[in-house]
């Protein structure tokens, strides 16, 4: 299932070397939460209620080809605003999403890997790391990791990744009561944990094996409010590589 595709979306989405109708409350007791429901229709109400938050915060890491991980801590909501860190090895970049304007602050590594393929790359790295800079508006890769609703459409691209599924035990997330929903795939376990409180919203998905990655969800409808960096303490990377 890998997390419904969460760890595939925010690897590509993350680019830093570049949950269907209606939602259903459920009780607090979580050996009544679902009675009478199959996992599959679990797993469908609980990516219908994730698609219908209006923000949500994730934190998680995925391999990438080559042994290398990528992190993400990130608050996304459905106007796309956002904040948060991606990190890829060395790179470290916070991002902050607000007004359509798109700011990132990487450090030197994360730089020198961007701007590798720029011939003033050395001259203009010093200038940028650790520096808040404005992106162009046409960056789709990290304008992508803040687009919430096409994060979880991409989550949920091939719905068969979340059929097939059992009912595990419950658990406790971050505080709240969650029911597993798992599926053995080419010798991996992969599971989704669904909140039996509240909104059966997605808590968390985890994938086993070799390359293990756990995704979690929290601060659902929580508001999503960057402070935009001060004018004086930005550089503009399309007049720097322009010039």
């Amino acid at each position: 299932m890998r997390g419904l595709k969460m760890t595939t979306a925010v690897a590509a989405a993350a680019g830093v070397t570049a949950l269907l109708a209606g939602a259903v409350g459920c009780g607090s007791d979580d050996k009544e939460a679902f009675d009478g429901q199959s996992a599959d229709q679990i797993a469908a109400k609980a990516v219908e209620a994730t698609r219908q938050a209006k923000s949500m915060h994730m934190k998680g890491n995925v391999a990438q080809s080559g042994g290398q991980r990528v992190a993400v801590d990130l608050s996304v909501d459905d106007q796309k605003n956002c904040q948060g860190t991606v990190t890829n090895a060395q790179a470290v970049s916070d991002i902050r999403h607000k007004d359509a304007t798109l700011f990132l602050k990487g450090n030197a590594a994360y730089w020198q890997n961007s701007l590798k393929r720029q011939p003033q790359a050395d001259a203009i790295v010093p200038k940028v790391a650790d520096k808040w800079v404005r992106m162009p508006a046409s960056d789709d890769q990290l304008t992508g990791l803040c687009d919430k609703q096409g994060l979880v459409a991409a989550m949920d691209e091939d719905k068969s990744e979340r059929q097939g599924l059992t009912r595990g035990s419950t658990t406790t997330i971050a505080g709240t009561k969650a029911l597993e929903l798992k599926k053995d795939k080419n010798g991996t376990t992969q599971s989704m944990f669904v909140a039996t409180e509240g909104k059966p919203y997605i808590l968390k998905v985890t994938s086993g094996g070799t390359k293990s990655e756990t995704t979690l969800f929290t601060d659902y409808d929580k508001p999503v409010n960057p402070e935009q960096p001060p004018a004086n303490q930005t550089v503009d990377i399309k007049q720097l590589l322009t010039r």
